[in-house]
């Protein structure tokens, strides 16, 4: 029963992992898992992930290079050639960190109560039980080290607390009902203040945009998808045309 808990926490950080990266890049890279008969070297990036209200943990492990290699694909989608090691650490780090939250959410629905992921860094265990997570997008190949300690798995194990989607929603769905500004830009101009003092009714400001172009979907003063404007009804309208990746959207921030 433990084998099973352990491989599905296992793939649930593998599909985190394939989501965070694609949430970073724009891009869902191919994961695949395995048994491992290695451990990490002594050198590598090491987390030991625990969580609320749940014993045992989750431990991650990542030689330098595949750090390096993660870090950097996910600077490269943001358009930065960084080769500073500390910011690829930091972006894979970042990775990391959202997976895990991921596999929280996923135990927050199955024991049908929220679960919060507590990091803690330390010396590995003396006898874990390894597997390979390798992670492949475009030219990319890389590969992290996962150990679930048995007291996890247990954690799972009872009859009444199976891996099963409760009835009861995560904390995140409360947020769902909530109302947020949403806007529609056509486009955008800078114009001289002096410019600015002589416009008068049917003036004409050139925007930044063709006949043709997509428009920007805001929220919260972020741009979150593009597409074409349509009537319906003899309203105006936006048909989404393309979801932005998140590092499109910091830049829009800036």
């Amino acid at each position: 029963m433990n084998d099973a808990i352990q491989n599905r926490l296992l793939n649930e950080l593998a599909s985190n992992l394939a989501s965070a990266f694609e949430g970073m890049t724009g891009e869902r890279p191919q994961i695949s898992t395995e048994a491992s008969s290695g451990e990490p070297h002594t050198s590598a990036l090491l987390r030991r992930e625990q969580f609320s209200g749940v014993p045992g943990a989750i431990w991650i492990a990542a030689a330098e290079p595949d750090w390096l290699a993660g870090g950097a694909l996910v600077l490269e989608a943001a358009g930065i050639t960084e080769s500073d090691p500390e910011k690829h650490k930091a972006e894979f780090q970042e990775i990391v960190e959202q997976a895990v939250s991921g596999v929280a959410r996923a135990m927050s629905q199955w024991l049908g109560r929220e679960v919060q992921r507590e990091q803690r860094e330390e010396t590995p265990p003396a006898a874990a039980a390894w597997s390979a997570i390798e992670v492949r997008q475009g030219k990319s190949r890389f590969h992290l080290l996962a150990a679930i300690e048995p007291e996890l798995a247990a954690a799972f194990a009872q009859p009444e607390q199976a891996l099963e989607v409760r009835d009861k929603p995560p904390a995140f769905d409360l947020l769902l009902d909530v109302e947020l500004p949403l806007s529609v830009s056509f486009g955008r101009a800078e114009v001289p203040l002096k410019d600015v003092l002589k416009l008068t009714t049917g003036s004409i400001v050139e925007l930044n945009r063709e006949i043709g172009d997509q428009v920007e979907v805001i929220v919260n003063n972020c741009v979150i998808a593009r597409g074409e404007v349509v009537t319906l009804d003899g309203n105006f309208g936006v048909r989404i045309q393309e979801v932005i990746s998140r590092h499109e959207r910091w830049k829009t921030l800036g």
